[in-house]
């Protein structure tokens, strides 16, 4: 069912934090989140996402790159799908984004366009984005995750009163910290769900000291315990003594970075982000190949409601046993436009029967948050 693009448009919000979010390399002060809104000719709309966390300064420079680079090169142009759009504009831009050295934040303004393409697709068809993407059952098992270590037990406890039974705390800090809280939240959670993120926090010498402590605490998996860039034999030696699942893919971003790690045996669980790289265009195959391979397919997520929403679709798309990620702080920028997300019951969430992703945003209510 082709299409012609009349609009896209991308919005850029903060908000400010009270309480910062940490991890192990850096400090988000304020919440950012750039959505993207595309409309066709007959008036159709789609709402997707870019990731733009960091650097601070990032979600306005995104925000750009989508409403003054990348929206032209669409705009009146007919689309078989979303599919030919992401060609169009990995393609096009592939050599601007070489001279400028910014391949990261073009891949990331093109998943955000390509996120609003697919809701809109789906919309078009009159199906829910679950369904259209291959989905059985919109019931999708969901974790608490952005656990700081500060106040984690607190943090832990509200969230299971929300109706979460999985929880992931971020480590990389004080070593007697981080193994106090996660006693703290073993206790909490009992037999459920809980994992660790150390956000790439460790070398390998202080990985393999530090993970044989971390084995009472029944980890379902540690998050890159190592910078992504690291060579394959660090994580080849640490996965060989771990006694543990090990977790990444956030910061893969190419399809022959994940053909690597999907043909060794290393990762148990792989984590694309698709706001941040390949959005659905690409990483619906890719959680198809993850499965093929064996291994736990778990959306990464740290944003805004829109995307949190679309990596909910693409996880009940691929199906699989796999876990929804849901940040658990202040963030009124996800907590309004993440739909059915907003509501976990018993550690699931359930997606609804609406058209492309269910929602229709009214950003009325953080106008006072937008920055460009």
């Amino acid at each position: 069912m082709a299409f012609s693009v009349r609009t896209i448009q991308a919005f850029c919000y903060r908000y400010p934090l009270s309480t910062p979010v940490v991890t192990s390399f850096g400090r988000m002060l304020n919440r950012p989140a750039v959505f993207v809104r595309a409309e066709d000719e007959d008036g159709v709309v789609g709402w997707g996402e870019v990731w733009s966390n960091f650097p601070s300064t990032g979600a306005e420079h995104r925000a750009r790159l989508v409403n003054e680079v990348l929206a032209p090169a669409l705009i009146g142009r007919e689309l078989d799908g979303p599919a030919q759009a992401f060609e169009t504009l990995t393609q096009g831009t592939s050599v601007l984004a070489l001279q400028c050295g910014e391949p990261g934040p073009f891949a990331q303004a093109i998943a955000g366009i390509d996120l609003a393409l697919w809701d809109l697709h789906a919309r078009r068809h009159r199906q829910p984005l679950w369904r259209l993407l291959g989905g059985r059952s919109g019931k999708i098992k969901a974790y608490a995750s952005g656990i700081n270590p500060g106040g984690a037990r607190q943090t832990a406890e509200a969230a299971m009163r929300r109706g979460h039974r999985a929880l992931k705390l971020k480590i990389g800090f004080d070593v007697a910290a981080d193994l106090a809280n996660l006693a703290a939240l073993r206790a909490g959670v009992g037999d459920g769900m809980l994992a660790a993120d150390v956000n790439q926090g460790w070398s390998i010498d202080q990985a393999l000291e530090i993970v044989p402590r971390l084995g009472e605490f029944g980890l379902r998996w540690l998050e890159e315990p190592l910078r992504a860039d690291r060579p394959r034999q660090e994580w080849q030696r640490l996965r060989t003594s771990a006694g543990m699942p090990l977790a990444a893919g956030e910061n893969i971003a190419s399809c022959e970075g994940f053909e690597q790690v999907l043909a060794e045996d290393v990762l148990d669980v792989v984590q694309p982000d698709i706001a941040k790289w390949g959005g659905l265009t690409i990483c619906r195959g890719l959680a198809d190949d993850i499965l093929k391979a064996g291994k736990t397919f778990c959306p990464h997520y740290l944003g805004g409601g829109i995307g949190l929403l679309a990596s909910a679709h693409l996880l009940a798309g691929a199906g699989g046993d796999g876990w929804l990620e849901v940040d658990v702080n202040d963030n009124p920028l996800r907590d309004q436009f993440c739909g059915p997300v907003f509501d976990v019951s018993e550690g699931l969430v359930a997606l609804n029967e609406e058209p492309g992703l269910g929602i229709a945003p009214d950003f009325s209510s953080i106008e006072r948050y937008r920055t460009l």
